[in-house]
């Protein structure tokens, strides 16, 4: 499994990586820009993420906005739906509208309330059918 994890904070992307490093090849952007020009670079080269771990408050590009461009470059190149790269939201916004927001309107695939902790994230990832 090839991971993507997208976090402005050093903490959460380093919790996030300790624990996916076991399962994973994991590479790391520190906001929505970065994320998306990794996510084009994989697709380019034959290498999309199976899985995207993304923060939806960062500066300069937000998760949410990085979510839709992601989606959009998955169009672009014709990427099936079943094929899409699974997508988890990760923030400290236990938030309706957020929710409804990453889900609806960006694609998100699923959503974890930080701090994230070892066993939610290997069950989220499991319930992907990504382990």
């Amino acid at each position: 499994m090839k991971a993507l994890i997208v976090d402005d904070d050093f903490y959460s992307r380093n919790m996030i990586h300790e624990i996916l490093r076991g399962v994973a090849q994991c590479d790391i952007a520190v906001n929505g820009e970065e994320a998306i020009e990794a996510f084009r670079r994989g697709v380019k080269d034959g290498e999309r993420y199976d899985l995207i771990c993304l923060d939806l408050l960062m500066p300069e590009m937000d998760g949410q906005q990085a979510l839709r461009e992601i989606r959009a470059i998955e169009k672009e190149h014709k990427v099936a739906p079943q094929n899409e790269a699974k997508v988890i939201v990760t923030t400290m916004l236990d938030d309706k509208k957020e929710t409804h927001d990453a889900f609806f309107l960006g694609g998100a695939t699923s959503y974890l309330v930080k701090p994230i902790d070892e066993e939610k994230l290997l069950s989220e990832v499991r319930s992907l059918g990504l382990l």
